[in-house]
């Protein structure tokens, strides 16, 4: 009798136990790419890069073919995916602090320069849920100071950890010593992205009995562009060996392969501590690859353009159980989707919050495609790599671009011309009005700010200015 008393004891405990597992919400990582273009990784065609581990993420869940940044540079990517508005809508449009381009043809709007605290961020959304939190990597939504930006650091923002997280969009150095004021020092030699996966199989292992919100902006890819010597040699040799590919960078490829590797690190520790089935993974970058570094054929242009090769982007889904394996949507997907997305999946009740994006819980799970159509992009500014003030929207698969400087609008059919080599305007003007409509009704709706004729204006002394920064961004009283 006592041995069946134990053993009924011992099914009850095990019942209750794995009732508890089962209701403990998932956790959540979201790992964001600096200037990682859709072709620099294996899953989305390349021919050089080595992804196996992210090519393995995407095989156990969803990639989106037609993925997109919601802005060609990445603060505003960011401040999109943390509050699911467009840039537009927050007044945050260009990267903190922006180029300078005193004398252009116009005058760009007065942005905002910093990610405001009236915003409630996914970190907020999630730490009101019970969540623990933390953000690790490259954070660039203070303002561009070198004393008083702490006020507009993570842990302002829902946070309980800040690690690496400050006013600079790119690091110092790749290898220790890094010279991040939020960042303990490593042994000297040791790689960032190394560094990076290592804090948060850390922050994992600490917090396993609970749930949480790992939100993972690697500073890599972007400039500086260092690697591992011994990896960057091993695609030297390969290059060698493959003259005709269009991606050429050898130290490039060594650090995407970092960032392949940190996949690896991250979800081997998942595994180990029996969360890999508990925890959703979304995957995606923050603009386009960045020319000629990398090579975003057949898109047209890169990382500062108007046009696909600045936005387009991987994006990839996965939750084991949950989302079904090797599902490839050609249905678009932008960054303000994400935080839509993953507060559903995880069954978090949204905290009241205007949000821009649409939720793909459904599609992902059950195969229904969100209502929309539309997704839509507003960089009233310059940049080096080609962008003069635009809008842009894209309907089905047309892509209609708006340019400031000369009123212009280019019309391009994306399910026939991905390359945007032939301007179709002229020929459809019912198509090219319609979708200018809509592109101007959704201005209004978010009080989108635009560029202005410049009394300045020297196109001489333009050219001399092309490329340079801005001044230092001041903080706005609230």
């Amino acid at each position: 009798m006592p041995r069946i008393l134990s053993a009924l004891l011992l099914g009850l405990l095990t019942a209750l136990a794995e009732a508890q597992t089962s209701a403990r919400p998932p956790n959540v990582i979201v790992i964001l790419v600096d200037d990682w273009g859709t072709t620099d990784l294996g899953c989305y065609g390349s021919k050089l890069y080595e992804t196996p581990n992210i090519d393995r993420l995407a095989a156990d869940g969803a990639r989106f073919a037609t993925g997109y940044s919601a802005c060609t540079v990445c603060s505003p990517t960011r401040a999109a995916l943390l509050t699911g508005k467009y840039p537009a809508r927050l007044h945050l449009t260009d990267w903190i602090a922006g180029h300078g381009r005193p004398f252009a043809k116009l005058k760009i709007p007065d942005w905002t320069k910093f990610l405001k605290h009236e915003e409630v961020t996914l970190a907020e959304q999630f730490k009101a849920a019970g969540y623990a939190t933390a953000s690790i990597g490259k954070w660039h939504l203070t303002p561009a100071l070198t004393t008083g930006d702490e006020a507009y650091y993570p842990e302002t923002h829902g946070f309980d950890v800040n690690v690496g997280g400050y006013h600079r969009g790119q690091p110092p150095s790749y290898h220790a010593p890094y010279k991040i004021p939020t960042l303990k020092e490593g042994p000297d030699g040791e790689f960032l992205t190394d560094r990076e996966a290592a804090e948060a199989v850390k922050f994992i292992e600490a917090n396993r009995t609970k749930p949480f919100f790992i939100y993972l902006p690697h500073y890599a890819v972007h400039t500086p562009i260092q690697s591992k010597k011994e990896v960057a040699d091993r695609y030297a040799a390969k290059l060698e060996k493959a003259p005709g590919l269009a991606q050429r960078n050898a130290s490039y490829a060594a650090l995407v392969e970092s960032v392949d590797d940190a996949v690896g690190t991250i979800r081997a520790a998942l595994k180990r501590n029996g969360l890999a089935e508990d925890t959703i993974i979304v995957m995606t970058g923050d603009n386009g690859g960045l020319l000629p570094i990398t090579d975003n054929a057949p898109l047209r242009a890169g990382k500062g353009s108007a046009y696909e090769g600045g936005v387009r982007v991987p994006f990839i889904v996965t939750w084991p159980g949950k989302i079904a394996p090797k599902v490839v949507t050609e249905t678009p997907a932008i960054t303000v989707d994400i935080y839509p997305t993953v507060l559903e999946l995880a069954g978090v009740s949204r905290k009241e919050s205007l949000v821009d994006g649409v939720s793909l819980a459904p599609l992902l799970t059950k195969g229904a495609k969100p209502d929309r159509d539309t997704v839509f992009w507003h960089y009233p500014h310059y940049h080096p790599g080609g962008a003069t003030p635009y809008s842009a929207i894209r309907s089905g698969d047309w892509r209609l671009v708006h340019f400031y400087e000369d009123g212009r609008d280019e019309l391009y059919d994306l399910g026939s011309d991905v390359g945007e080599k032939v301007e179709l305007s002229a020929k459809q003007p019912e198509v090219a009005k319609r979708l200018r409509d809509r592109l101007d009704a959704w201005l209004k709706s978010v009080d989108a700010q635009f560029p202005t004729p410049n009394p300045a204006a020297d196109a001489g002394k333009d050219a001399t200015k092309k490329g340079a920064p801005a001044k230092k961004a001041q903080v706005k009283k609230k």
